[in-house]
């Protein structure tokens, strides 16, 4: 799947024409996205998150099967990172890649969900990522999205005893 099929998506649906006429000022600051393996991508997510500056909130636009509009709490004072909405990447070939990523490193275990976020630091598109991996644990990704590659930036393998070790730390 390809992100800007979610855009088009996205843009031609009445809820979100309704939201642009409302929120001139609105725009894409991040995108959250699961493959689920385990339900052969029956229970797969997309949402896409627009900041209003006049308002100061976030408004998610769940993007399964129909458009939904959900409200977001900022939490954060930081004010979220515009995202081009125009970017062109194909979910299917991060995905691929990873894969094979996880086969050269000699991981056999079997892929259970996929989270990625969409996130924009220093003026650079980053896909941020979990990968759910069954009898192991999770494997953290971090991806530079440019305009001709997307590069695998950081892999970094956890398993629960690992994670356990680590709360058994900071307890101390």
């Amino acid at each position: 799947m390809n992100f800007q099929f979610l855009v088009e998506k996205l843009e031609s649906s009445g809820e979100f024409q309704d939201f642009i006429k409302n929120n001139k000022d609105a725009y894409l600051c991040s995108g959250f996205f699961i493959f689920d393996y385990e339900s052969n991508f029956e229970n797969n997510k997309y949402s896409l998150d627009f900041y209003v500056p006049s308002n100061n909130k976030i408004i998610s636009f769940e993007l399964e099967k129909e458009v939904k509009i959900i409200p977001l709490d900022n939490y954060d004072e930081e004010i979220p990172k515009k995202i081009d909405i125009n970017l062109d990447f194909d979910f299917e070939n991060i995905k691929d890649n990873l894969l094979n990523e996880i086969e050269i490193r000699g991981i056999k275990n079997k892929v259970q969900k996929m989270l990625f976020s969409l996130q924009t630091k220093d003026n650079e598109n980053f896909i941020l990522g979990t990968i759910f991996v069954s009898n192991l644990g999770l494997i953290k990704i971090s991806l530079k999205l440019k305009k001709d590659k997307i590069e695998i930036i950081e892999f970094e393998k956890k398993s629960f005893f690992d994670m356990l070790k680590f709360d058994k730390k900071s307890k101390n």
